[in-house]
């Protein structure tokens, strides 16, 4: 994903007058009836609503992000510049709630995940502007570490980026009745079981079709 910041967080930048501060959204499934339960958490302490710019549409949107030690830490992000799958490790705390019910009572596999980075003034403690995104993708594999007494445990989620998308195979078949699901009044495929026996004429010469 290209990295592409408002004039406020460069200038913020430029002037190395920031903390950094990043923030982790997870759509999940409700293993029930599949409804999509959206979750947010970010890298500070206490619960707080902040602007991110959407990854899809590009717009505002304000979200609620839960803190107080959630999310432990995220891999550095490759920024890279073609279309390979790109994985990152996200570490979050297994003794929260909301980090119990997000990988535990809901669905994860393949959720979607966005990254965002946000800047803050470091007088102010708020945004200069919208956080914006720098990883889209999904959960790949989720490893929920419950400890013996007096050790750390975790929840680590690595997440492939959605550039993986590119790389899945079409399952579906080049058939009259699949092309019929899409539309029933689509006859596009009608003759591809026959086709390749067809026989074409051309002067004194047949065979068929190539």
């Amino acid at each position: 994903m290209s990295r592409n910041i408002s004039a406020e967080n460069a200038l913020a930048l430029a002037q190395r007058r920031l903390v950094a501060r990043d923030f982790l959204w997870i759509v999940a499934r409700d293993r029930t009836d599949n409804s999509p339960q959206t979750v947010g958490f970010w890298s500070d302490v206490g619960d707080v609503s902040a602007d991110v710019i959407d990854p899809d549409t590009g717009l505002v949107e304000t979200r609620n992000w839960y803190g107080s030690g959630t999310l432990i830490g995220i891999d550095a992000i490759p920024m890279v510049s073609n279309i390979t799958v790109q994985p990152v490790k996200i570490v979050m705390s297994q003794l929260d709630d909301l980090v119990q019910q997000a990988v535990r009572l809901y669905d994860c596999k393949q959720a979607r995940v966005e990254i965002f980075r946000g800047l803050l003034d470091p007088e102010t403690r708020l945004m200069v502007a919208p956080a914006f995104c720098r990883f889209v993708g999904f959960v790949d594999d989720i490893e929920i570490t419950t400890p013996p007494e007096n050790d750390a445990g975790a929840v680590t989620l690595t997440v492939n980026s959605h550039t993986q998308e590119l790389m899945r195979a079409n399952p579906d078949t080049r058939s009259d009745a699949s092309q019929r699901l899409r539309s029933s009044t689509d006859n596009f495929f009608q003759d591809a079981p026959t086709v390749g026996e067809w026989e074409f004429f051309w002067g004194r010469k047949n065979g068929k079709l190539r």
